[in-house]
Parts: structure tokens; sequence; C-alpha cells
């Protein structure tokens, strides 16, 4: 069989002498890895660094074999990022997240909001809103969506500033005055993303401590549903962004 598709590159590891094992996350058919032969290269080398954009084409007998690659550059982003700690960091949060999802699981949106948050990553101002609005999304897609539209307690949708690290549901300013100090803060830009999917939406800076607030729920909750059942810590390249943008 043998499909094309769009790509972002994820990483590629060493084949052989000549050859790299490349692992993409495609629009289509999700994170899908394939043999390249020739990956090592001169000329292929800089388009297989991580966060650039290819066209692949991928061909295999059955679908849930290795199969082989070719590929073609689309867009290079890997080299405006190397004087960027802070977008060498997102990228590496990034490729760390996308790896949760299983193999070949299709999530176009998650694709989709991957290429808006490469975009960005540069920019102190917007990415670390994308990448926390990017940890909800995750969170959803692999079954453990936050309910933040409501409380928990009273079903109020009006002054939803906190969230149960128990049961990931919102609760009220009045329902959780009593037992604040045991609750998550629940920031606004969070709150009116809805799932994370609304990448885009009100992308502008909401403060320092919005957004350390948003990246300590999503947080908790990954390392408590994903991280920590795979016996894994929560990402370096997370504390480094966290530090870089404090």
């Amino acid at each position: 069989m043998q499909w094309q598709d769009e790509g972002i590159v994820l990483g590629a590891r060493r084949h052989g002498e000549t050859s790299v094992i490349l692992e993409l996350m495609t629009h289509a058919r999700g994170r899908h890895a394939g043999l390249l032969r020739g990956g090592r290269s001169l000329r292929m080398q800089p388009i297989l660094q991580a966060g650039n954009s290819v066209a692949a084409v991928w061909n295999g007998r059955i679908e849930g074999q290795l199969g082989q690659y070719r590929v073609e550059g689309l867009v290079s982003r890997a080299g405006r990022y190397l004087d960027s700690p802070l977008a060498l960091n997102g990228l590496g949060l990034l490729i760390e997240l996308l790896r949760l999802l299983p193999e070949h699981d299709p999530h176009p949106a998650l694709y989709e909001a991957s290429l808006v948050l490469l975009e960005h990553l540069e920019e102190p101002e917007i990415a670390p809103v994308l990448l926390v609005r990017f940890e909800l999304a995750i969170l959803s897609v692999l079954g453990f969506a936050l309910e933040l539209t409501e409380c928990a307690v009273t079903g109020s949708t009006q002054e939803l500033i906190y969230v149960s690290p128990r049961t990931g549901r919102a609760v009220s300013r009045r329902a959780g005055e009593s037992y604040r100090d045991r609750l998550l803060r629940l920031p606004a830009f969070l709150r009116d993303s809805g799932d994370g999917q609304g990448f885009m939406a009100g992308a502008g800076h909401p403060g320092r401590e919005a957004v350390q607030a948003g990246f300590a729920l999503t947080g908790h909750f990954l390392a408590r549903n994903l991280f920590n059942p795979r016996e894994k810590p929560l990402p370096d390249a997370r504390m480094r962004f966290l530090a870089l943008i404090q």
C-alpha cells in the first residue's frame, strides 16, 4: 500500500550506515514512522531537523509494518530556533506531547494547532499561551478532558476561578472559597478556550501569573494521567520552558 501526506518532523534516529528511522506527525495519519534510505546524507540532514514540515510518501506491504518514506522539504523552521532557547525548549515540549498520541491515530486538529504553534515559538508573548492550550487539548483528545464550563458544586457558569485537582471540574469563587487552598487556579484565558482547541482565540499574553497558573493546572493532570502511568516525569523541556518564561 502507499499513501502521501504532509508531516512535521518529530525526530530521525540512525539506522545502519546511511538510513534513518523517520518519525512524523502527519495530517491525516497521525504519528507515523518509516525507514528513509539515504536519510543521513548531507542533502537530507537539514530537511530532517525537528520542527520542519515535509511532503512524505510512505510505502509498505501493510499499514502496521515500518514501511519506507520518500520525503521532500516544505517548510524549514529549525534554523530559526537555534538562537532562541524559548523556541528550542517549546519545540522539545511539543514533540514530547505529540509522542503521547498512539501511532497511526489521526488528529488533524492537533496537527493544524501544531503548525500554528511552530510559527510562534519564538514569540514570548504568544508561545506560552499557545503551549498551555495545547497541553489542555492533548488531555482532551486522550480522554482526560477538563470540565471548565460550569461549577461542579452549583452548576453556575459565573466566576469559575478554581479547578478540583481530583475531578478536573471547575469550581466557582463562592463554592470554593472555604477550601480554596486545596484547589487549582483556573485562569480566564483557559476557561474561555474550552477544551483548548481555540488556539488563536485571544492569543495575546494574559499576564505572567495567569500563564504560570495555567501551566500548574495542566501540569497536574498531565503528570497524574499521562506521564506517571508511563513511569516518566514531566519533560525536562517543559521545566526549562517554564523557567525561561518566568
